[in-house]
């Protein structure tokens, strides 16, 4: 060990009386500075401009600054990452050419100390230096530290052990490379295309089930990903150790090999045996059930929430297993091929097996075509071709070996798609029950910790929340794609949001041919045009009567129809409609604003923000009335929506919306004021608080206003007494304020920039000078 160290001292010497390594190591002081000073300047200048304009402006909310300024694309890390394979070959490559031109290396190998030492120590001498580097990164995270609110150390310190490590394996190539000849600059250059190759390898032969994990695990390319962000693997760091061992090794190797007169295929065995000992202990490291995670961020960002924890324990140790069907000719199709299965099970599973290691994954790939999924598209596409001419050629496009897909007969014998429209889909299998888990046409695209804790919570509840809609009097209809319909937020399979998705059953019930269920959670009322029947009326108000949940909803001109129902509650639709006028909306498109009654019921993102920004919400309805209930009836009331007293009013009688703006007009029957467009009806019985919503309009809940989607979500949490969806909020990052002006970041940017590194540039001309006139 004493070799060691005095061969990483003498290493060190050299370095630091060299140019090279002065000047790299101010290179990258100013990379850093640059990079640290641009983000923090931009967010002090919008930071002072929003402090001066906007006396509500606390904070930037969701915003982490540490993310922002560490670790976005422009973030200090993310560039010094980037450039790093450009510094590290020119610090190695003449750590052991240069002893090779110099003859010394003559003396190294006829003294007492073994090749073992002086490979390590002149790895140890690199390493320190690398501390170096490292060091200069700590100058700007301290500095974070000051100039950022409550700034995120976890996320700070992964981040720099990831960036260390990833060093340290660009060293351990680099010193392999300057064993292999005697020019430095081939040295650098070699190291430069082997860093490449390693960096791209994880894109090769992916479509190969033999080596595809190997290659993957080989790859350089986004192992520092999770480091980055805060989620330190064990995964991650045996790789980065493997890497430095395999290079090492190969270092070693390569000086024994100038010194023995071998054969080349006894030397390969050497060689062969590195590699394979790498690779197997990367492989079974890598394996879920050998792999430790620490979430090392502040608020715990890349670890599922406690309630899809919770949904996770449930399953016990009894087996998941996940199918992942793949059409060739269906949505989403490239990234279920086997080239992309890695990427898929790191963006979906991997956080979920973490707490679920014996998730078992099966791929089935096939190829059928339906022409009324995509109206004839396709075969527009590929005129006069069968579905199976048509999977060969977009199999040749897609570079894929056609004989892997499955036949549409041979499909069918095990499962028919066409519900699922034939795309990219999962099903999930637990104790013989199975459900579908669902991609979606969005920026995301995969589902997200909502969609995949309703389909666990499916495998393992025999029973769920049950929204029977009424049918039968020309009701809002959950099967009809038309824009008033109710399909897309009840079950709609492409809608990540619709009830189906998190968690809901829901049908439709036509009660003058049916008694509603015992196991209805809520019923709902939506719009009908025609007068319930005495039959209908009765089984709702015994359902009632019995303590269930509903939601009714009506438009205005129809009182008379739910009127009848209401006055049971003690609430009537009031006739007319409401107006607010408004120089973009026709006037009877309101925008009530939510309470706080309505901000309680669910954990919605947008009611979460609304509370602690204390900004209001509002909430478009194109087309409602006025309510009127009893304030001692036989239900609590509290209002959802409102609307603001001086911009409404309840317009009487017919109103025309194509023509001039309505008049307020006291003397037909207008009347000014706020009124309620949405009520909470609650009231203890059999034990259990019923709940009950009324609105006076049905249209902001359709297909066409799905953007108002967050609102009936909480409806239906609230009947559902929470049960779902199961909402998986996250609190707002606390480093989310700077702490310094836009004026000091200016300050800083100077010091950083111009004079740190000038006054290192001083020192180190003073010192290399001192050395040559030695």
């Amino acid at each position: 060990m004493k070799m060691i160290n005095k061969i990483a001292k003498t290493e060190l010497r050299n370095l630091f009386y060299s140019p090279v390594a002065w000047f790299l190591a101010i290179a990258f002081m100013v990379q850093c500075a640059w990079f640290y000073t641009n983000a923090l300047q931009y967010m002090a200048r919008w930071q002072d401009v929003m402090q001066r304009n906007n006396p509500k402006f606390k904070d930037w909310g969701q915003v982490s600054l540490t993310m922002n300024v560490f670790l976005s694309t422009d973030g200090i890390f993310s560039h010094a990452l980037e450039n790093l394979f450009l510094f590290v070959p020119l610090l190695c490559m003449g750590l052991i050419s240069r002893e090779i031109n110099n003859g010394t290396i003559k003396l190294l190998y006829s003294s007492p100390v073994k090749l073992r030492g002086i490979v390590l120590g002149k790895f140890l001498a690199i390493m320190l230096y690398n501390l170096l580097l490292l060091g200069i990164m700590g100058i700007f995270m301290v500095t974070g530290a000051c100039n950022i609110q409550s700034v995120d150390f976890g996320m700070l310190l992964s981040a720099a052990l990831g960036f260390y490590l990833l060093v340290c394996a660009y060293s351990a190539i680099g010193l392999f490379m300057s064993s292999l000849t005697t020019y430095q600059i081939v040295s650098a250059i070699g190291s430069f295309v082997l860093i490449f190759i390693l960096t791209r390898i994880g894109a090769l032969w992916q479509k190969f089930d033999l080596v595809r994990d190997l290659t993957y695990f080989l790859s350089l390319s986004g192992r520092t990903e999770k480091l980055l962000k805060g989620m330190i693997t064990s995964r991650d760091i045996i790789y980065f150790v493997a890497i430095v061992y395999m290079f090492l090794s190969f270092t070693l190797l390569k000086l024994k090999g100038t010194r023995e007169s071998k054969p080349w295929y006894i030397k390969a065995r050497g060689y062969v045996a590195v590699i394979a000992i790498t690779l197997l202990v990367g492989y079974v490291t890598s394996r879920a059930a050998y792999t430790i995670y620490w979430d090392a961020t502040a608020r715990k960002a890349h670890t599922i929430h406690p309630r899809s924890q919770a949904v996770i324990k449930e399953l016990g140790k009894e087996p998941l297993e996940v199918t992942l069907y793949t059409n060739l000719l269906g949505a989403g199709a490239s990234r279920g091929f086997p080239e992309s299965r890695n990427i898929y099970l790191s963006e979906v599973w991997d956080k979920y097996v973490r707490f679920k290691p014996d998730i078992k994954f099966n791929y089935v790939y096939y190829y059928d075509y339906d022409r009324t999924i995509d109206e004839g598209t396709l075969l527009r596409a590929f005129p006069k071709k069968t579905t199976k001419q048509m999977a060969e050629q977009m199999a040749e496009g897609q570079d894929e070996n056609f004989s892997r897909f499955q036949s549409p007969a041979e499909m069918r014998k095990t499962i028919n798609l066409l519900p699922e429209k034939y795309r990219l889909v999962m099903q999930l299998k637990y104790k013989g029950r199975t459900t579908f888990l669902r991609t979606f046409d969005d920026n995301v695209f995969w589902p997200a910790e909502q969609q995949v804790a309703a389909a666990i919570k499916r495998l393992v509840n025999a029973r769920l929340p049950k929204i029977l809609f009424i049918t039968g009097d020309l009701e809002r209809s959950i099967y009809k794609k038309g824009e008033r319909e109710y399909r897309m937020h009840s079950i709609a399979k492409e809608n990540r949001f619709s009830l189906l998705n998190l968690g809901f059953d829901a049908d439709t019930i036509a009660l003058n041919k049916t008694n509603i269920p015992s196991n209805t959670t809520a019923l709902v009322l939506a719009d009908p045009k025609t007068n319930l029947s005495d039959s209908a009326i009765a089984k709702i108000r015994q359902y009632i009567d019995d303590g269930g949940n509903m939601l009714i909803l009506g438009e205005p001109g129809k009182a008379q129809v739910l009127n009848p129902l209401l006055q049971q509650l003690g609430v009537q639709l009031m006739e007319g409609t409401l107006i607010q006028p408004s120089k973009d909306e026709m006037p009877h498109m309101v925008t009530p604003y939510v309470t706080n009654v309505a901000g309680n019921l669910a954990e919605e993102q947008v009611f979460l923000h609304m509370k602690a920004s204390g900004d209001s919400l509002k909430v478009l309805m194109p087309g409602a009335t006025a309510m009127a209930y009893a304030k001692q009836g036989p239900f609590a009331v509290n209002p959802l929506l409102k609307t603001l007293g001086g911009e409404t009013w309840l317009k009487a009688g017919t109103l025309v919306t194509d023509s001039v703006p309505p008049v307020y007009n006291e003397k037909e029957g207008d009347i000014k004021g706020s009124f309620a467009t949405a009520l909470a009806l609650t009231r203890q019985i059999n034990n259990r608080q019923q709940r009950i919503v009324v609105c006076s309009d049905a249209d902001f809940m359709s297909n066409l206003r799905n953007n108002e989607s967050f609102m009936g979500r909480a409806f239906y949490s609230w009947l559902s007494e929470g049960a779902f969806p199961i909402y998986t909020p996250r609190d707002d990052p606390k480093d989310n304020r700077l702490n310094i002006s836009s004026a000091g970041a200016k300050t800083l940017r100077v010091v950083f920039v111009w004079i740190l590194p000038a006054l290192v540039l001083l020192f180190g001309s003073i010192l290399l000078i001192r050395r040559k006139r030695k």
